[in-house]
C-alpha cells in the first residue's frame, strides 16, 4: 500500500497521529527532502529504506514507489504540509492508477495554516474578508491565463501567496496593479512553526523592501490584507442578540 502523507509545517509534532504512525511502519519513505523536517524520520523503523526526492524525478519516485509495492511493503510518500496544496501528487497518483496500484491521502497541516498561528491572525474576519485566495506568483513555472496576481488582487480578499518570496518586487507591483493600495496590511512569514520562524510585518508597498532588508527569498508566505489591520466586525455566531439552531437571541 502507497500513502502520500502530509508532513506538516514544519514543527515534528505537528504532522496528524494518522501520519506519524505511517511512518513508524514503513517499509519505504520517500520525502520532500528541501522542506520536510528530517526530525520526523527519526520514528522510521530499522531497515527503513528513506529516499530523498528533491534530487528525483517523477519517474525515479513512481518507479522507487511501484518497486516497494511490489515487494509487499508499505511506502509513505511525505510530502510538505498538506499534500492537496502545490504538492504536485496528481501526476503521482494517475501513475499509480495506471499501475493498477491502491494508495491513500494523509491531509496535514499546511503551512498556509502555520502563517495564521504565527501571525496571530484570522484570514475570514467578519466585515473585512470572507474569502480567502491561495496562489503564487507567476516565474519560471506560469500560472493558466486569468490566475496572474494583478487579477486576483481585484477581489481585495485575503491573499496567501506560496513560492513567491524570490520574486516580491514582480509580486508587490501586481498587487498595487490589482487594486490593494499601498498601505494595505502584508506579512512575511519565514518557515512558519519550524524552530528559526520569522515574521515580517509590513505593507503591500513595502513588501520587497522588507524582504531584501531581511534576507528572505525562499521557504516564506506572503500574506496581504485587511485582515492584518485592527478593524473588523463583531462575528453573529456568539452575539447574545442573534438567534441560531441553538440558541434563542436576546436584545441586550
Amino acid at each position: 500500500m502507497i500513502f502520500f502523507v502530509g508532513a506538516g509545517s514544519g514543527a515534528p509534532d505537528l504532522i496528524t497521529v494518522r501520519g506519524q504512525n505511517l511512518l513508524k511502519k514503513a517499509d519505504r519513505i520517500i520525502y520532500a527532502g528541501s522542506l520536510v523536517n528530517p526530525q520526523l524520520l527519526e520514528v522510521a523503523k530499522p531497515g527503513c529504506v528513506i529516499q530523498d526526492s528533491a534530487s528525483m524525478t517523477l519517474e525515479q519516485v513512481v518507479s522507487s514507489m511501484l518497486e516497494c509495492e511490489r515487494e509487499g511493503g508499505l511506502c509513505v510518500r511525505l510530502h510538505t504540509g498538506d499534500p492537496s496544496i502545490y504538492g504536485a501528487i496528481r501526476e503521482q497518483m494517475d501513475c499509480l492508477e495506471q499501475a493498477g496500484v491502491e494508495y491513500e491521502i494523509v491531509p496535514g497541516v499546511s503551512s498556509l495554516c502555520g502563517a495564521a498561528a504565527a501571525l496571530r491572525a484570522e484570514y475570514t474576519l467578519p466585515g473585512v474578508s470572507q474569502a480567502v485566495i491561495i496562489s503564487r506568483m507567476a516565474g519560471r513555472t506560469p500560472v493558466p491565463q486569468g490566475q496572474e496576481v494583478k487579477n486576483l488582487a481585484k477581489h481585495g480578499a485575503t491573499m496567501v501567496l506560496f513560492l513567491s518570496a524570490g520574486l516580491l518586487r514582480q509580486t508587490q507591483a501586481e498587487l498595487l496593479e490589482g487594486g490593494y493600495a499601498p498601505d494595505t496590511p502584508a506579512a512575511i512569514v519565514y518557515k512558519a512553526t519550524w524552530p528559526d520562524e520569522q515574521v515580517f510585518r509590513c505593507t503591500v508597498g513595502t513588501l520587497a523592501q522588507t524582504a531584501e532588508k531581511n534576507h528572505i527569498s525562499k521557504t516564506a508566505l506572503i500574506t496581504v490584507g485587511g485582515f492584518l489591520g485592527k478593524s473588523y466586525e463583531r462575528s453573529k455566531l456568539y452575539d447574545p442578540a442573534f438567534t441560531t439552531g441553538y440558541r434563542k437571541g436576546t436584545e441586550i
